[in-house]
């Protein structure tokens, strides 16, 4: 297994049907007739359940159904979504507070489900709820981003959710007190909302007596295993299905209440049960992202070499444990804790903690954007605190191309790179030279211009394990796979990886994904693991099709086995004039009976990740006197190993940037003292638009990733992994000469122009 693909920018073959509205999505494709569901949420973040009365409600017009927590329980249902936990420093685990399906007794955070009503239509259902006899006595509300305040859970005293840490806390501190310099910063990673284009949504029903769940999320088994825990049933009783996905990000990856209540309506009724979030409803209830506080130290020598670096964060949980929650800023941070740095002293300790809000959980790069985003807001702090060129500093600590493989401090082996390769090329596409002709122009036309650095790497996620399928059809070939497209071009670079290994025409290849019942075993979509694990997976079926196909021809043809070769396209037999194709031989194999040669499979798993990194470099301009910022310049250059399709990698950098500017610049969660989400619409919200974004430059450079047979790296999330410090880098760089010294994102117009003036002032008084 040592092809790769032939790095072809092949445009995406399933847009047409979605720009032609031919796309099929959860909401499109519901059963006729089915049923709409509606949830009664809370409207407080914290309070006693002292009534709930539904009669009334179950005999409201066209209803059919109405649940709360105690029908669940009646029925048997386990009510407790589950959610990881990490070790805490003691050895203990972290806190695994009950996080219910519907709400029992007790609510914790705006937006939480009580009641599901499904009627014949969604205005009977909100009809329904309105006449709910529902009483909440209040009680005290935690939203900061701080241990302590009254207890949210019981089990979780001063309301932590777990004490993490990593590496030699006392090795660390020793190194830090005999370092020539240390620099302390204070950052903070800003909540965000997903906001994925298509909010979530489900339909369940009951087909032959088994259970459908369609859902669109990134994966279906993990989703087929709780539906089996929630109501005790044989994995063989159900299905589960992912239609299109209009963007996912993460936060589509986890478990939520909805689809096992509309699948335990839908087992009730015996009918179709579907339920669609609006906009307002999934910026309540999605998981959020980010939301976390650190404070970064970091120790040099005297020629400026990092010697040690430590951190102490506060990560918020929200009201629950999300799926993930507790591992992404403890262990999957920890991931690329040092970045690119050669430093094997550090220590790393965060500490959770549950607020009266929506729960938090991953989000495009699910803890590598953020511990990227410490590391790199440090070292520019740190370049300025001794007086030296930000990027000289990083190239003199960068880990050398003699030194891979190198196990980091975090006990990740990076396999290869070449990191001062592709600073040099950043800086050349960046026009690092011309950068201060162009501040120059800003200054005279009033306006502030900054530039900024990030080097981010990121380590691929998920599940190593993948399995791919080929089956031949009558003209063509169908490939089964076990991730989950949620926009990112899956049906074009499967389907193109398998024409260029085999020779089939692409328009003859389909793709299959998301079906339980088609598909034994998957890992989703996440960790940016799709393409490297499933077209690892598509070679080694390649290897046994082959294998299989060269026996046959061996045997039909009365030929050596030994002299037969297949070269991406045709079979060659030495000894005779037939150069057959795949499908030849695969129809040959037909006529002969042998349909056993007409599916074949395989499943691998990847003993090591790649490690996609690679540079940004952000220009940003600000009007003083209004405090706007504008990203002028933005460029990037990656190393993701051997490309397969460069113009959706291209798309992939370019929407993860996009979604690094906005929440830069404009997106902003904030919840009153009350925990009530001010920022629940559009209107309050602030999404980047077109208009917040400039043209971005996006090149490679090639370092081969040596961890799996196609040298590839992922690209999904890292663009998001490097936008962060880059932006904000910049917007300190444009701020310095005006005499701010911090600022935390995002950088809206009105927070920027009160540091200008209280910087304004603070000198006047000095």
């Amino acid at each position: 297994m040592e092809k790769f693909g032939k790095s072809q920018s092949v445009t995406r073959r399933e847009d047409q049907r979605f720009l032609t509205g031919q796309g099929r999505y959860v909401d499109d494709i519901a059963p006729d007739g089915a049923l709409h569901a509606y949830f009664l949420r809370s409207t407080v973040a914290h309070g006693q359940i002292t009534e709930l009365d539904l009669d009334d409600a179950r005999e409201m017009p066209g209803v059919h159904l109405v649940i709360s927590a105690a029908d669940l329980v009646a029925a048997g249902v386990v009510l407790g979504l589950g959610g990881s936990t990490v070790k805490n420093r003691d050895g203990s685990r972290g806190a695994a507070p009950v996080r219910p399906i519907l709400a029992q007794d007790r609510v914790r955070h705006v937006g939480e489900p009580i009641v599901m009503i499904v009627a014949d239509n969604l205005a009977a259902a909100k009809d329904a709820a309105e006449v709910i006899a529902l009483d909440i006595d209040d009680l005290p509300v935690h939203v900061d981003l701080a241990l302590g305040g009254d207890t949210i859970h019981p089990e979780a005293p001063g309301n932590q959710a777990f004490d993490w840490g990593l590496g030699e806390e006392a090795a660390t501190q020793a190194a830090i007190e005999d370092a020539a310099h240390v620099v302390t910063v204070d950052v903070h990673d800003n909540r965000i909302i997903c906001n994925a284009m298509e909010p979530r949504g489900c339909y369940a029903e009951v087909e032959d007596g088994r259970l459908h769940v369609a859902v669109n999320g990134q994966g279906v088994w993990v989703t087929k295993s709780d539906l089996a825990r929630h109501f005790n049933l044989a994995p063989d009783q159900i299905r589960v299905t992912n239609p299109d996905v209009g963007g996912g990000f993460g936060m589509k990856a986890m478990r939520y209440p909805e689809p096992f209540c509309a699948a335990h309506a839908a087992r009730v009724l015996g009918r179709p049960v579907r339920w669609m979030s609006d906009r307002t409803e999934a910026m309540l209830t999605d998981n959020a992202g980010r939301d976390l506080t650190t404070t970064a130290t970091i120790a040099f020598d005297a020629d400026h070499r990092i010697v040690a670096y430590h951190l102490d964060t506060i990560a918020n949980m929200g009201a629950y444990n999300s799926q993930f929650a507790q591992n992404i800023q403890t262990e999957l941070f920890a991931k690329v804790l040092m970045g690119t740095y050669d430093v094997q002293t550090a220590y790393m300790r965060t500490r959770g903690v549950y607020t009266n809000t929506t729960p938090v959980d991953a989000y495009r790069g699910a803890g590598r954007p953020e511990a990227i985003f410490v590391l790199e807001r440090t070292m520019d702090a740190a370049a300025r605190a001794l007086g030296v060129d930000a990027w000289d500093l990083r190239r003199k600590n960068f880990i050398k191309p003699d030194q891979f493989p190198y196990t980091t401090v975090s006990g990740v082996t990076y396999d290869i790179g070449d990191f001062g390769m592709v600073l040099d090329s950043v800086a050349k596409a960046a026009d690092t030279d011309g950068f201060a002709a162009r501040k120059a122009a800003s200054a005279k036309a009033g306006k502030l211009r900054g530039q900024g650095l990030c080097y981010y790497i990121e380590s691929i996620l998920g599940d190593p394990t993948e399995t791919t399928t080929v089956a031949f059809t009558d003209g063509g070939a169908t490939i089964y796979v076990g991730t989950q497209s949620n926009g990112q071009g899956h049906e074009t670079v499967y389907a193109q990886f398998l024409s260029d290994q085999i020779g089939i025409p692409v328009d003859q290849i389909t793709v299959v994904q998301g079906d339980s019942d088609l598909i034994a075993k998957g890992g989703g979509t996440g960790g940016s693991r799709s393409v490297t694990v499933q077209n690892t997976a598509t070679l080694a079926t390649i290897d046994k099709m082959l294998a299989a196909f060269t026996a046959f021809l061996a045997d039909a043809e009365g030929v050596d086995a030994a002299g037969i070769s297949f070269d991406d396209e045709r079979f060659r037999m030495t000894g005779s004039n037939l150069t057959p194709t795949i499908l030849e031989v695969a129809d040959m194999a037909r006529d002969a009976g042998r349909d056993d040669l007409l599916r074949h499979a395989a499943q691998i798993t990847l003993e090591n990740r790649s490690f996609p990194n690679g540079a940004h470099v952000t220009e940003v301009e600000i009007d003083p006197e209004t405090g706007v910022v504008t990203v002028d310049r933005y460029t990037v250059v990656d190393d993701f190993g051997n490309l397969i399709n460069p113009m959706l990698v291209a798309g992939q950098v370019h929407g993860g940037v996009v979604q690094g500017i906005g929440q830069a610049l404009t997106e902003r969660v904030v919840f009153d003292e009350d925990g009530q989400l001010l920022t629940a619409s559009f209107m309050d919200y602030g999404m980047p638009r077109a208009d917040d974004v400039p043209m971005i430059g996006f090149s490679t450079e090639c370092t081969p990733s040596l961890y799996n047979p196609m040298g590839m790296k992922g690209c999904g999330e890292a663009g998001t992994v490097g936008a962060l410090a880059a932006v904000a880098n910049a917007v300190i760089d444009a701020l310095w000469e005006t005499g701010v010294r911090d600022a935390q994102m995002p950088y809206t117009p009105h927070r920027i122009w009160q540091l200008i003036r209280q910087a304004q002032d603070s000198s006047a008084a000095a």
